[in-house]
């Protein structure tokens, strides 16, 4: 089994990285594999409704000029998806919603190929809006006809310079809870 997460934050060693690592650390030590996608190192554009992942049904978004179509195939092959970002006005990053937005039209356009994955979403946020962009993660997550896992309360941590996210006790318990939640689904899926 594998788990595949995107980091939405185009800070290096931010805050959403640092929570998705707390995951991580559960799953591995339930044996699933995990792989960390870090979007700000290749750009992706916004999707620019050409409609042709529906004509070609090739698994790929049409615009080849940038990252997307790699990560893509990383999620259609993983068991599980976690998206991370941080709140920016109150949603997630725009890297975050260009690959919500691609990747969820390639599927659609592909027979529904995130079907059945588990997704989980993840935020940090300094004080408020991360509820919403928790709502974005996870509207992307059922439209694409996924099964959604959460933790023992909200996935989400608090905490603006790099690394303040460590000193939330809760943020951090919720995000052990959300990667044993995961684990346990995963492994009634698939064990």
């Amino acid at each position: 089994m594998k788990v595949v997460a995107v980091n939405g934050n185009p800070r290096v060693d931010g805050n959403t990285a640092a929570l998705i690592k707390h995951v991580f650390k559960v799953l591995e030590e339930e044996g699933i594999e995990t792989e960390l996608i870090e979007l700000r190192e290749k750009k992706i554009g916004g999707c620019v409704a050409c409609l042709k992942c529906f004509a070609n049904k090739d698994g790929k978004c049409a615009v080849k000029k940038d990252s997307l179509n790699e990560y893509v195939a990383k999620m259609a092959e993983a068991d599980g998806i976690i998206l991370g970002s941080p709140t920016y006005f109150s949603d997630v990053t725009s890297e975050m919603k260009a690959l919500i937005d691609r990747a969820g039209m390639v599927a659609m356009a592909n027979d529904a190929m995130f079907k059945r994955k588990v997704g989980a979403g993840i935020v940090a946020t300094r004080r408020t809006g991360a509820i919403h962009a928790l709502a974005t993660i996870n509207l992307f997550f059922l439209i694409s006809d996924m099964i959604v896992v959460g933790s023992s309360a909200w996935n989400v941590g608090f905490g603006f310079s790099e690394g303040e996210v460590e000193n939330d006790v809760d943020g951090i318990e919720y995000m052990r809870d959300l990667g044993e939640n995961m684990a346990w689904l995963l492994k009634k899926l698939h064990g």
